[in-house]
């Protein structure tokens, strides 16, 4: 057992941010830990590595050998390759916070080994004039590793092509890999194009590093966690396996929660009622108090918590023609330089196309050229009868000095104050969050505003870079929803795997200035195992009579609940016409098959 927290709790002032926090790290683990954004992951890693003190609850360390791969800028003229690669965390860190222990015991006084604590002292000094040297070697031993040169150590990440940027990101976790027996990565895939983030994957599961990472990142978790910790509500559930496998276990036991909590309160409810009815009818005895000593004295079940969920429906506009987008032998040149050339593609409506390929390739590129928005040669005709909405993963569509409800009343018009708010809510976005600029939003916060922005045009030709991007998982899974609900044509740029197998039916490969179209995932276009199932809000019905669904050759009796997403309604439609089931008005997520909700 290299680390280990137990019944970790951590409040700000009133908030309670962890109320039971629990994880332990075995040599070779692979964790995935996951939570919506707010549900305190930040601060649970910050305890982790030792920059936050519990409130509460037992922290054993039996390695200080902690590395810690933060969220690092693509591209800034602030930060030097050196800056951008550090040294491993806690490395000289740890040297200080000891030789600060030292100081305060010394100051302090009383019975201490004065001669030890010297000694120990002038070893720490020396051990951390050291550092230095050593710890540029590393950096220069990884930068070789990848193909570069140490002559860049001192240059700007801005001056940097697109692919030595890459290159030194990935010499960035060699650093941090190299000597440690953790490695906490925060969000490593972020900023990587699709080939380094399979260069990361293939990299870790050799890597002998015990890995923790929390990461939005799903498929990038499916390839590389063997567990999956969860924060919500302040505590921590541990789930085997990989994030396929806890979106299985975690709709199961929630259903289990939900079956024992009623058949609890139900219990409970009809001692109660047997409690009240002794007291009335036999008033001079103590009958019911027994009843009510029972009753205190029964296991309480907890109701799983209701989680609100962002409700996104894109409505599509009056469809366009069968022909979208055609193109032929169409090239652009930028700078003198050729970026694609003979580019051959057609688009047809209801295409729902993924657009792929290593960061500089050309993917921006090519979806510029098809709206006409760069001039290129060749064949293009686009629709006379395309309605685009254009969806930017940098938001340039956002006034930042405005309020989100400022920005709304903009597109709605001034006196519908009321309806921008329920607008807002729909993305989770109320309260004070309404109220503040933009620009103190965070990105994840300003993606549903900018979501919001796109919900309000009639379209029939949605275009989206990085749709994904800033989202915590629960709120992807919502965009995925309503995309595939979506009847008008999509063509999206994105690195996440997982969002072009749940959502895509066509994949185009930017490469070597060309673009290559897939019929299907891209799973499916890689051979690899496919992203088969999403997740999809299902609405809950009561079983009023015993029926069978032969479509699905399932058979359910009286009072059975049944969660039905949208995708699966045609299915039981002659069941709820014929009023043997009956919505409760609840809603849960629940996974289903990609073709299923291709068909909806």
């Amino acid at each position: 057992m290299l680390f280990k927290a137990v019944s970790v709790t951590k409040s700000f002032g009133p908030v309670k941010v962890l109320t039971d926090a629990n994880l332990q790290i075995n040599e070779g683990d692979s964790i995935g830990l996951i939570g919506i954004n707010g549900a305190g992951k930040s601060t649970f890693l910050k305890i982790i590595l030792g920059e936050l003190k519990a409130d509460t609850g037992e922290i054993i360390r039996n390695t200080e050998k902690i590395g810690y791969l933060e969220q690092f800028p693509e591209s800034s003229s602030e930060f030097t390759v050196r800056d951008i690669l550090g040294r491993p965390y806690g490395h000289a860190d740890n040297i200080r916070r000891r030789m600060t222990e030292i100081d305060e015991a010394m100051a302090a006084g009383g019975s201490v080994d004065w001669n030890a604590l010297a000694s120990e002292y002038s070893e720490l000094e020396a051990a951390l004039s050291k550092s230095d040297t050593a710890d540029e070697g590393r950096l220069k031993s990884a930068l070789k590793k990848v193909g570069l040169s140490e002559d860049i150590m001192d240059r700007t990440m801005d001056s940097l092509s697109g692919g030595e940027r890459t290159k030194v990101m990935l010499s960035r976790v060699l650093v941090q890999a190299d000597e440690c027996d953790i490695l906490v990565m925060d969000e490593p895939t972020s900023h990587l194009d699709i080939d380094t983030v399979e260069w990361l994957e293939d990299y870790l599961l050799k890597s002998p590093c015990s890995v923790l990472v929390v990461s939005h990142d799903r498929y990038f978790m499916d390839k590389i966690s063997t567990r999956m910790t969860e924060i919500s509500n302040g505590k921590t559930r541990e789930y085997k396996g990989n994030y396929t496998d806890f979106v299985t276990k975690k709709m199961l036991d929630l259903e289990r929660m939900e079956k024992e909590y009623r058949k609890y309160a139900g219990q409970k409810r009809r001692q109660e009622e047997i409690a009240e009815q002794l007291h009335r009818d036999q008033w001079y005895m103590t009958s019911h108090r027994t009843r009510e000593k029972l009753i205190s004295k029964m296991e309480e079940k907890e109701r799983p918590e209701a989680v609100r969920e962002i409700s996104v429906r894109i409505q599509a506009a009056s469809k366009s023609g069968k022909n979208v987008i055609t193109c032929k032998n169409l090239s652009v040149e930028l700078g003198g330089r050729t970026i694609l050339e003979d580019i051959d593609l057609e688009i047809i409506k209801g295409d729902k196309i993924g657009i792929f390929g290593s960061n500089g390739e050309g993917k921006s590129t090519l979806v510029k050229a098809l709206l006409e928005l760069i001039p290129g040669k060749g064949e293009l005709w686009v629709a006379p009868g395309a309605k685009i909405g254009y969806y930017s993963q940098h938001h340039e569509g956002l006034d930042l000095r405005l309020t989100a409800e400022e920005q709304i009343l903009q597109v709605i018009g001034k006196d519908r104050r009321s309806d921008a708010r329920s607008i807002l809510s729909r993305m989770l976005l109320d309260g004070d969050d309404v109220g503040r600029p933009i620009s103190t939003l965070s990105g994840g916060q300003r993606a549903r505003v900018a979501l919001c922005l796109l919900l309000l045009k009639e379209t029939n030709l949605l275009v989206l870079d990085e749709p994904t991007n800033y989202l915590d998982i629960p709120s992807r899974h919502a965009v995925e929803e309503a995309l595939n609900e979506y009847d008008g044509t999509i063509l999206t740029i994105t690195h996440d795997r997982y969002f072009l197998d749940a959502v895509c039916t066509k994949v185009i490969e930017v490469k070597d200035r060309r673009a290559a179209l897939f019929s299907g995932t891209y799973s499916e276009m890689k051979g690899r195992p496919n992203t088969k199932e999403i997740v999809m809000d299902a609405d809950e019905y009561r079983v009023i009579s015993p029926f069978t669904n032969w479509t699905i050759g399932r058979k359910y009796g009286k009072n059975d609940r049944v969660l039905i997403t949208p995708a699966e309604v045609p299915g039981f439609q002659w069941a709820i016409d014929q009023g043997k089931i009956k919505k409760t008005g609840g809603r849960q997520r629940k996974k289903i098959d990609v073709a299923e909700a291709a068909k909806k």
